[in-house]
């Protein structure tokens, strides 16, 4: 925990260093590196697939579609 608190913290000087245009940049780069996460068939989208679809059957409880 220790270590990501550290790595947070490096984070946090590193953005506050930034320019508001520089930081602008950065969002749309990791906003385009975010797209293929975000694409049909991705593994972020994985329970998507599974929408209408009953995954908890429990005999004899209420089953919620």
């Amino acid at each position: 925990m220790k270590i990501a608190e550290s790595a947070f913290q490096l984070v946090l000087q590193e953005q506050n260093s930034l320019t508001k245009d520089q930081q602008k940049r950065q969002l749309v780069l990791a906003a385009i590196t975010a797209i293929a996460d975000y694409e049909l068939g991705s593994e972020l989208n994985i329970f998507y697939d599974l929408e209408g679809e009953d995954f908890c059957d429990y005999p004899g409880k209420l089953r919620i579609t």
